[in-house]
């Protein structure tokens, strides 16, 4: 009874993700359980991944503007801002890059173009590693290969199991009220624009929690330094100052993209983790020398 009751959930998220990704033909037999696809404009194409808890969304002004000349694949990751989650506390980051894997496979995309915001950069720099054949170049937005570097320096996954626990139980037990006043406060470190402060917190709210803190603790934990010295895909990592003295941060992004050929660097001032909204017109440059590199 419980296998059968999990291949009908299986099957029922099939069939919501169905009707909810959007009609284009070349992504209408795309069913996942993990993630959507929306699709818009014509051209090279450029797989979009937003953050943790983040709406595809966050990516609509970049991809109004780039579908003029490409095609443009915004992913929505299953569990995020009111999209469907099915999987309890079951792993998130490695299906998620399965399932990226299979949509370039089954759409016969041609080395894509990806950029990554965040949890989406640290999805693509796996799927770039597993799937080097797959990935023409990959833009990595406020993302390090080993997330609790930035809170821990020279930390590793071991001893930054406890944190990552404690922040994905911290996560789960708060009552509705106190986890909205927190993402309130979240939001305002993440983006000084209020507006886009009031979306992250909307999107956080319609999140599923279990999704959130299975993220969390996956993204905190996740090393793929060793990976970086064998990769082949041209990588563009791009970050923020937040505040913070700006060799302290070049240097910290220089250790986490040790080993790493021919990695770019681009530190992007006067904004916080949400660049996009922060300095869109920066950040819209910046992508468009990227993706016009031979």
């Amino acid at each position: 009874m419980t296998n059968l009751l999990k291949r009908c959930s299986v099957c029922l998220a099939a069939l919501v993700f169905m009707f909810c990704t959007t009609a284009q033909a070349d992504e209408a037999t795309f069913l996942s359980d993990r993630l959507s696809v929306e699709v818009v404009g014509n051209g090279p194409d450029v797989i979009l991944i937003p953050g943790l808890a983040s709406s595809r969304e966050v990516w609509r002004p970049l991809a109004n503007g780039l579908a003029a000349h490409y095609r443009v694949h915004l992913v929505q990751l299953a569990g995020f801002a009111g999209e469907p989650w099915f999987h309890g506390d079951e792993p998130f980051l490695q299906p998620v890059v399965d399932e990226l894997a299979r949509y370039i496979k089954q759409n016969g995309l041609t080395h894509p173009a990806i950029i990554g915001h965040s949890l989406g950069g640290l999805a693509g720099l796996m799927l770039a590693q597993a799937h080097p054949d797959d990935v023409g170049r990959l833009m990595t937005v406020e993302t390090l290969p080993f997330y609790s570097a930035l809170l821990t320096p020279g930390a590793t996954p071991d001893q930054a199991r406890p944190m990552a626990d404690q922040a994905a139980a911290e996560l789960l037990g708060l009552d509705e009220n106190t986890y909205h006043d927190r993402q309130v406060l979240v939001a305002q470190g993440m983006t000084r624009d209020p507006a886009m402060q009031q979306q992250i917190v909307q999107w956080s709210m319609a999140s599923d929690r279990h999704a959130v803190a299975t993220a969390l603790r996956e993204t905190m934990l996740t090393d793929v330094r060793e990976g970086l010295h064998s990769m082949t895909t041209p990588v563009t990592a791009v970050y923020t100052d937040a505040g913070r003295p700006g060799d302290q941060v070049d240097e910290l992004w220089s250790q986490g993209y040790r080993g790493l050929p021919g990695v770019k660097r681009v530190r992007i001032a006067n904004s916080l983790h949400f660049i996009m909204s922060d300095r869109p017109e920066a950040f819209s440059r910046l992508v468009d020398g990227f993706l016009s590199k031979p």
